[in-house]
């Protein structure tokens, strides 16, 4: 049995197909499978995925991102799964890379790749998930040279977007939430797997181009405000324990109230406050981590985290703004 099965979920992606599969066939690592679980599409990408006699699961409809991972995850026995998305292109070593991170390093939960810009390769694309007290997740390192990322760490959570996990693991901590549908599932997952004890990284080795937003189509847009404020609330509530969120209430008001006037500016307020809305009502129909006493020291260390992730947001905006006042690349 191979190591590692690649699961590429897929949205009418047919564009986007022969690149990745043709950096896939250059792989020089060969033992691992590959499955496609295609979400409903009508572009070709079902004809094509059968012409090209691609293992493939064809679901009736659209289940998001989480209901496609999952069923691909359920339907695998390798002991890893790398979750790949459609509009990616990794470089040869990246799957020998991610596998050898795993073997090294059994307390690893999910280890993140050196994400590179398709449009601009000596940018970086995301260098690992973080997440902060104000209620922000954002992409470390995003814009960056690529050059400032080439050493392994610890991240939040990785993006799920190229990235391997420990199979076993789901089992214990519970699959992507599929009332996510798409956006921050992959923050909630990493941060269940933290209360649990194991650690999400960076994996710099493993790299692989992204072209962004290719499923979506764009950075911002009304579906994406609003499922992603809608989902924002979720992860807080199911994974902070009551007097995590009272503790944490006032700092992640003020995160809501900046993201809305920025938002707003743009044109999207009233997206981001009906998903907030929506998460508020429906956030009790999520299923929440229940704490348990051994895990007390997990929940100090995320809190510790969520802190620090808050300064580095501070300090990696403060100096993009800084390069740009001075007219530098940012």
């Amino acid at each position: 049995m191979n190591k590692v099965t690649v699961i590429i979920p897929n949205y009418n992606g047919l564009r986007f197909m022969e690149p990745c599969f043709a950096a896939l066939r250059q792989q020089k690592f060969k033992e691992f499978d590959i499955l496609v679980v295609d979400n409903g599409s009508q572009d070709g990408s079902v004809e094509w995925l059968k012409d090209h006699e691609i293992p493939s699961i064809f679901l009736e409809e659209n289940t998001g991102f989480s209901g496609a991972v999952n069923v691909g995850i359920r339907a695998c026995e390798t002991p890893y799964v790398i979750l790949l998305n459609n509009d990616t292109e990794p470089y040869p070593d990246y799957v020998g890379e991610l596998v050898r991170c795993m073997d090294r390093f059994p307390e690893v939960f999910s280890a993140s790749s050196k994400m590179l810009q398709l449009s601009n390769r000596e940018l970086m694309d995301d260098a690992g998930d973080m997440y902060s007290v104000l209620g922000w997740a954002y992409q470390r390192g995003v814009g960056q040279p690529a050059s400032r990322y080439s050493r392994a760490r610890q991240v939040f959570a990785a993006c799920a977007g190229a990235a391997i996990y420990r199979r076993e693991v789901f089992e214990e901590i519970g699959y992507f939430d599929e009332s996510h549908f798409a956006y921050l599932e992959d923050i909630d997952v990493g941060y269940r797997a933290k209360i649990f004890g194991y650690k999400n990284v960076y994996c710099p080795t493993a790299k692989v181009c992204h072209v962004g937003s290719g499923t979506s189509g764009s950075k911002y847009n009304s579906f994406k405000v609003r499922l992603a404020a809608r989902n924002s609330v979720y992860l807080n509530y199911k994974n902070m324990p009551l007097p995590q969120l009272l503790l944490n209430s006032v700092p992640l008001a003020a995160g809501m109230a900046v993201k809305y006037g920025f938002f707003r500016k743009i044109g999207f307020g009233a997206d981001y406050v009906s998903g907030l809305k929506e998460g508020f009502s429906t956030r009790k129909n999520c299923y929440k981590v229940a704490y348990r006493p051994e895990h007390f020291k997990n929940y100090v260390r995320i809190q510790w985290e969520l802190i620090a992730g808050t300064a580095l947001y501070v300090w990696e905006f403060g100096r993009r703004q800084l390069r740009k006042a001075a007219g530098r690349p940012v």
